[in-house]
């Protein structure tokens, strides 16, 4: 059985978000005035092979975040958080 990693990708503060703004006054348009900012990200789900080492955690992290910094993440634009998931919780 594979290990579950969740990576949550979000823009950086300083990086301005349309997309956020435009669901923020459709929610305002809707009745929720409550909602102050939205700001739109991505969540990605990865099941991995089994990582054999005396730290699995460690490594899955490492793993995921070198993923994430090569190719899942731009850099740039967006920060990441990485998300080990037990073997009870389902992604």
């Amino acid at each position: 059985m594979g290990k579950k990693v969740r990576l949550v990708i979000t823009l950086k503060k300083s990086v301005l978000d349309p997309q956020g703004e435009a669901v923020t006054k459709a929610l305002s348009n809707l009745g929720f005035d409550n909602v102050k900012t939205v700001r739109i990200g991505k969540v990605i789900d990865l099941e991995l092979s089994d990582i054999l080492a005396s730290d699995e955690v460690a490594n899955l992290e490492k793993v995921s975040a070198a993923m994430a910094e090569k190719l899942l993440c731009n850099m740039i634009m967006e920060n990441y958080e990485v998300e080990i998931k037990s073997d009870v919780e389902s992604l």
